[in-house]
């Protein structure tokens, strides 16, 4: 199958340039930067993209690729770092005191080139560089300049390459489908191949590959990812080797527990295991505010509760499987490679008793190549009912991570409360499936209000909703006002320990979704 290869040197957005080529139905592969160039690794492939880096090329320990990416004849594409990186090594000059950019900037045109085919000069960019280039290498061209007078793109007609310093694969740079689409196809020839249904097939072969006839083990948290890993290794796999275990941790939402014991048992679930496990984490949560110190408890409570209970239903040895996303992996810092920056910890990613089931190779992800989107694509092909795949995300630690400060059964008990009308408004007044996610959040603080003639001093909740597509970044969704006072007052009005609702207007970046 022709293939896109995207070298990573540690960029947050590495993933979205893979599934942007895929949405194009062209497939890609992502391995790390300094990934050795061998004939092997080139089979299919048409063309080969530098990625993004938080690094600079100018550190001593800036990643580098195999210099045999300049040898292999097929056309390159540098983005951000991936220029600077094929200026630095065609002997050209990269230095940080010249500008920086950061968001948009318009490009404007020096010469023609394929890769801005359709693409009208002038259009908007966007930029997240501290370095730039000072001196272009002998056999570079200057393709097109920023607004600011600093190169924006360069090509090398020595080594097929050209680079680009903007990001086109996030959603606010225009025309940022059609450049990868003119590289990818235009440029490079590529055939459009892929669909989610050949992942699945991939996917599939990979999964029976890595287990055997082992059995494997599969914690169901209750959200989307989950749910669909349980119906993927269902299809892919004897479902007599699938155990399914929900673990209800008492930090679900309002009726959680007997939805997805009904969605599991609709996909032919033979093995599930529903552990009541409430005390055990909201004892092991009790005094922690530290909401990375939240994730870590939660995530061994997880594997601790799952060592308890496995010896009871499967003998001998087992693979662990997860629902993890390739988000969840960018955000905890393990993506391709190893330059990417930690921004949270996700309890199924670096939790030490995960990391140790990981070292001994007896993990298993299949949903670690895609994005929520293409999750719930998947899930539809798998027969997933489309209540459930059409849920908005929940976080893996549940409700701990939206009662922010210390957890008890009194706050999650409030918060499921304000969370369920929150929810229950949107889809009753055609709102919900206009939201990319929505959630309420508990604060731990209270505030003064009036309750009839009485002084009342309630909590306050905070409701987010935002429009994405993909989780990488967001924004507010921008709520009809009398939709927002209309629910809030119902949540003030049933809730009585609530007495202030506000609506979190932040996006993503600089915010994360959720809170915690």
């Amino acid at each position: 199958m022709d293939t896109i290869l995207i070298l990573d040197f540690g960029s947050q957005t590495t993933q979205l340039i893979g599934r942007r080529i895929r949405d194009l139905g062209v497939h890609s592969s992502i391995v790390a930067g300094d990934t050795a160039i061998e004939d092997s690794l080139l089979r299919d492939v048409k063309g080969i993209i530098l990625s993004g880096s938080p690094a600079s090329v100018a550190d001593s320990d800036a990643p580098v690729p195999d210099s045999r990416v300049y040898q292999c004849g097929v056309p390159l594409l540098g983005i951000c770092y991936g220029l600077q990186r094929l200026v630095a090594d065609h002997g050209g000059t990269v230095d940080a005191t010249v500008a920086r950019e950061y968001g948009r900037s318009r490009q404007h045109y020096r010469r023609q080139h394929p890769l801005f085919k359709g693409v009208p000069d002038g259009f908007v960019s966007w930029m997240s560089h501290g370095d730039s280039i000072r001196e272009l290498p002998a056999d570079a061209t200057l393709i097109a300049e920023s607004e600011h007078g600093l190169p924006g793109c360069i090509s090398f007609a020595q080594t097929n390459s050209v680079g680009i310093q903007f990001h086109p694969e996030v959603t606010h740079c225009e025309y940022g489908d059609t450049i990868l689409e003119n590289f990818a196809v235009g440029i490079c020839g590529a055939r459009r191949q892929w669909t989610v249904q050949h992942y699945l097939e991939l996917e599939g072969r990979r999964v029976r590959q890595q287990v055997g006839s082992d059995p494997v083990l599969l914690l169901i948290s209750g959200g989307v990812d989950s749910t669909v890993a349980a119906a993927l290794l269902l299809q892919v796999l004897d479902p007599q080797q699938v155990h399914l275990m929900y673990i209800d941790t008492g930090l679900m939402r309002h009726r959680e527990s007997e939805e997805v014991e009904r969605g599991l048992r609709d996909l032919g679930a033979r093995h599930l295991y529903l552990i009541n496990a409430e005390e055990r984490f909201l004892s092991r949560l009790a005094g922690i505010s530290d909401p990375e110190q939240k994730r870590a408890v939660i995530g061994d409570a997880f594997i601790e509760v799952q060592q308890q209970e496995v010896a009871r239903h499967i003998s001998g040895d087992y693979f662990l499987a997860q629902g993890t996303l390739y988000t969840d992996l960018i955000e905890s810092g393990r993506g391709v490679g190893t330059k990417a920056k930690v921004i949270k910890s996700h309890h199924n990613v670096r939790s030490p008793l995960v990391e140790a089931k990981r070292a001994a190779g007896r993990i298993v992800e299949p949903l670690s190549g895609l994005y929520k989107d293409e999750v719930r694509r998947l899930g539809k092909l798998l027969g997933v009912a489309a209540h459930t795949v059409d849920r908005h995300p929940f976080p893996g630690p549940g409700l701990a991570v939206r009662i922010l400060g210390e957890v008890n059964r009194e706050k999650c008990d409030i918060l499921r409360a304000v969370d369920d009308i929150y929810l229950s408004q949107l889809r009753s007044r055609g709102l919900y499936h206009q939201i990319w996610q929505a959630f309420s959040v508990l604060l731990p603080v209270r505030s003064t209000g009036v309750t009839g003639d009485a002084r009342g001093y309630g909590y306050v909740a905070a409701l987010r909703a935002v429009i994405s597509r993909d989780g990488m970044t967001a924004d507010v969704y921008p709520f009809p006002p009398q939709d927002l006072l209309e629910i809030s007052a119902l949540i003030t009005n049933r809730v009585p320990e609530v007495g202030r609702v506000v609506y979190d207007v932040s996006s993503k970046p600089p915010a994360t979704i959720e809170w915690e």
